[in-house]
């Protein structure tokens, strides 16, 4: 009985304890910044009709209040809440202290709204120290500090008695802080849970912000996708006139030769179709590099499972290969993860130093994730240019994202994700070892 009451005060005591910091860092952000920032604001507001003080003041006040606000957006996450920059994107030139800086901070409903919710969630805000305070309140009464002060004759109160007239009150704070010590552990997470849910109110995207942002990427994505398509172009032109197309006409010009020589010179000719026969084989070999390059045969074989498994046995280490996939993607999200991990394997293979290396593959809430990890030297990042750079435009346009964690030292982490629905279901998953 004693062991299960201390599993289930450890099982309480870590999640309280946990609220708690995080109800005091929201509190003390919420606190020592929103009235300033209202002020200052109401200030550069009212400034405005001075020579134009405001015009400029304004702005510079609303980096700091996007600042403040931002990061509630990140502590959001805490509530389970998913807050995204609501912001539309600045014009060309809008530089501090500028009209169309101004124009631009004043015309985007999200500076209002930011503002509209300062006050309000200074005081939804000043709730999560409720977390903190309810236990810490009541751990004094249920340590019997207000009797030990009663007995001493000194003039103190607690919860609902104050003062403490008599021996009775004084024994009566040791329910009250039980109480209060339970509150705290079990309903502490709530004024948190209040704090961002009111947040969500106000600190979402707007319905028409929403679609401009959606426009916004959707434009990023479609220019990087058509870059990168006309990229491949390039590439599989440049392939074929430099490496086919050459030995095509080099098997040409020798048959040609040979056509001329077949009379005089039967040995020479012998020697030109042995050329020829070299030429034309390694003029397929490079078309079906070309091919495998495109779309790769073992891909449409075996699938992404059995695709990604012969990428592993092809690195110059372990690499450990786990997959849950119970359908198959569509091709075209197929092909864009294939070529993904083939990136992050092919950096494993060349600039790690890793001693083993492991591949991820699973499919949860419509979104597949391919995760590749090494525990080599660290500090790869996606640099313009670069091959995990040309991997996150692949990505994106299919609405997916790249996250590269490479700590110098190690170990380095990518996690690619983007949404996908399966098909024909495969019997269970299954791992193995390349």
């Amino acid at each position: 009985m004693d062991a299960s009451v201390g599993v289930l005060l450890r099982a309480r005591l870590r999640p309280a304890a946990v609220t708690a910091a995080r109800g005091l860092l929201i509190a003390l952000l919420s606190l020592t910044t929103h009235v300033a920032l209202f002020v200052l604001s109401l200030v550069a507001l009212a400034l405005i009709p001075v020579f134009g003080v405001g015009l400029a003041l304004f702005p510079v006040v609303t980096v700091a209040v996007r600042f403040c606000v931002g990061l509630h957006r990140r502590l959001a996450r805490w509530g389970g809440v998913e807050l995204t920059t609501p912001y539309l994107p600045a014009p060309a030139a809008a530089r501090l202290g500028t009209w169309r800086r101004f124009r631009w901070v004043v015309g985007d409903p999200a500076t209002w709204r930011d503002l509209a919710w300062l006050l309000p969630g200074a005081i939804t805000g000043a709730l999560c120290l409720a977390p903190l305070a309810l236990p810490m309140y009541g751990l004094e009464g249920l340590i019997g500090l207000p009797l030990v002060l009663h007995t001493a004759g000194v003039d103190y109160g607690y919860g609902p008695f104050w003062p403490l007239d008599n021996t009775f009150e004084a024994l009566l704070c040791f329910p009250i802080g039980a109480l209060l010590v339970a509150g705290g552990l079990v309903a502490g997470r709530w004024p948190v849970r209040l704090h961002v849910t009111f947040a969500g109110f106000l600190l979402r995207p707007t319905r028409g912000a929403e679609l401009a942002l959606r426009v916004r990427q959707l434009t990023v994505t479609r220019a990087e996708a058509v870059d990168a398509q006309a990229a491949e172009l390039r590439r599989i032109e440049r392939d074929l006139h430099d490496g086919a197309q050459a030995r095509l006409v080099a098997l040409s010009m020798s048959i040609g030769l040979a056509e001329q020589l077949v009379r005089d010179d039967p040995e020479a000719v012998r020697r030109l179709l042995a050329e020829a026969r070299e030429t034309s084989g390694q003029a397929l070999a490079e078309l079906r590099g070309l091919v495998r390059g495109i779309h790769p045969p073992v891909l449409a074989e075996r699938g992404l499972p059995g695709a990604v498994r012969a990428l592993a046995l092809a690195v110059p280490l372990p690499v450990e290969v786990t997959v849950d996939l119970p359908g198959r993607p569509a091709a075209p999200v197929e092909s864009a993860v294939y070529f993904a991990v083939a990136e992050a394997l092919a950096n494993v293979g060349k600039h790690s130093g890793a001693t083993r290396a492991w591949v991820e593959l699973r499919h949860a809430a419509g979104r597949l994730t391919a995760v590749v990890g090494d525990d080599g030297r660290g500090g790869a990042a996606p640099s313009a240019g670069g091959g995990l750079a040309g991997t996150g435009r692949r990505l994106a346009a299919f609405d997916g994202t790249m996250a590269v964690t490479s700590p110098a030292g190690g170990p380095t982490v990518i996690s690619m994700e983007l949404p996908c629905e399966l098909s024909s279901p495969r019997i269970s998953p299954s791992s193995g070892t390349g």
